[in-house]
């Protein structure tokens, strides 16, 4: 057994005549009864008591201790003692993740959940508090889709405090505890009509955005990112290496979504648009910081700046030009009729024609092809036209029935 067990209430003593006795302490009667002590990987002392009655189990809990650290799987009984908020601090203050990606998770962490549970000590968690916690994001209103990320960034949390030994489980992990499901969204891409339609509702110097987002599938920041140098007129290809975005209301130049730069094949139409708009409105050279609002200084020559010759804001695009835009064309305004539409759009016309779902994840920069898979599935052509369309031209030359 590790460690041994103190009793408190007795001691003791050689009496007059050389002999072994026990005898009452003075705390006999009094408090906690016994105290189980052993020495920790760490070489300090470490302890807890337990009422009278109760040996054996100081005796077990010592045997389990001993087990665990022959199994390399001690953990510190006061480790636990770390609130939440605690934790969340050191945790946050470790990640090494691309800084606009930081930002989201901080705040995702700092609004949503230090305010619920940063108080509770990590060993007090249990799965319990963690579905009602869920149950507050719910009633609170919170999108399901945006629930299923906090909750993920706070499982990544745990799971970090798991790994460093400062609590047995994730309660998270759980299974009586259900991550959150977003709510299943059939995507409805626009008719070419629509997009024409607002592309003609826009201010010239921004057409050529809905060419290359709805003709190459890049997405907001990547096309505000694009420089004349990224466009391979000669091979048919676009480069997509950076993107404009947003850090805590800052502009930065960054790698594409993932850090994953990406080449995509450049329609002759969409080729023959972006070389007019560049004969119209030659490319501005624009510095940002890259990375992070305190990265080095970074220029590039980019094909769409704002009339002012800077990058442009997207939440300033978005509400002066491309919201009019919607309006102008008779568009509902909303988040499924966001410039993001438009990258919908690229993905009917290609699965349309009969493009693999490998190819079209790799030209819309998506981290894995099963996400295209489950967003597009119902864009596919279905089995059943391509079975009828295959028996029709099996029998086109046959005889007819009478």
């Amino acid at each position: 057994m590790a460690g041994h067990i103190q009793d408190r209430w007795f001691k003791t003593e050689i009496n007059a005549v050389g002999k072994t006795v026990r005898v009452k302490t003075e705390r006999h009667g009094k408090g906690m009864r016994y105290r189980a002590r052993y020495v920790g990987p760490d070489g300090s002392e470490k302890s807890k008591s337990f009422p009278d009655g109760q040996k054996r189990v100081a005796e077990t809990w010592l045997n389990h201790i001993e087990a665990d650290m022959s199994r390399g799987q001690y953990i510190d009984p006061r480790a636990g003692r770390l609130t939440v908020r605690q934790h969340a601090d050191r945790w946050l203050a470790s990640l090494t993740q691309d800084p606009g990606t930081f930002v989201g998770t901080e705040q995702r962490i700092r609004l949503h959940v230090l305010p619920h549970l940063g108080s509770r000590s990590l060993d007090s968690l249990k799965p319990v508090h963690i579905r009602e916690w869920l149950r507050k994001l719910q009633d609170g209103g919170v999108a399901p889709a945006y629930q299923r990320v906090i909750f993920a960034n706070f499982s990544a949390m745990l799971g970090a405090a798991v790994d460093d030994r400062l609590i047995p489980e994730n309660p998270c992990r759980s299974s009586s505890v259900k991550a959150p499901k977003p709510e299943p969204r059939r995507i409805a891409p626009w008719p070419r009509e629509r997009v024409l339609a607002v592309r003609s509702a826009l201010p010239e110097r921004y057409r050529g955005m809905v060419d290359l987002a709805g003709g190459c599938g890049m997405r907001q920041g990547e096309v505000l990112g694009l420089t004349e140098d990224d466009v391979d007129f000669v091979e048919g290809v676009v480069h997509i290496v950076r993107q404009v975005k947003l850090i805590n209301g800052r502009q930065v130049f960054a790698l594409p979504k993932g850090g994953k730069t990406r080449t995509v094949p450049l329609p002759e139409t969409v080729a023959q648009a972006l070389e007019a708009h560049i004969a119209q409105h030659p490319p501005v050279a624009v510095t940002l910081p890259w990375r992070s609002v305190d990265g080095p200084p970074t220029t590039a020559r980019l094909c769409f700046p704002n009339a002012e010759g800077r990058a442009v804001i997207r939440t300033v695009f978005n509400t002066k030009a491309w919201q009019r835009a919607l309006d102008r064309a008779h568009v509902p305004r909303g988040r499924e009729n966001g410039m993001h539409a438009l990258r919908h759009f690229y993905a009917s016309v290609l699965l349309d024609a009969g493009e693999s779902i490998k190819a079209l994840s790799e030209y819309l920069g998506h981290h894995d092809p099963g996400f295209t898979l489950r967003t597009y599935t119902h864009l596919m052509p279905s089995s059943e036209k391509r079975t009828r369309e295959a028996v029709n031209r099996a029998f086109e030359a046959g005889p007819r029935p009478r």
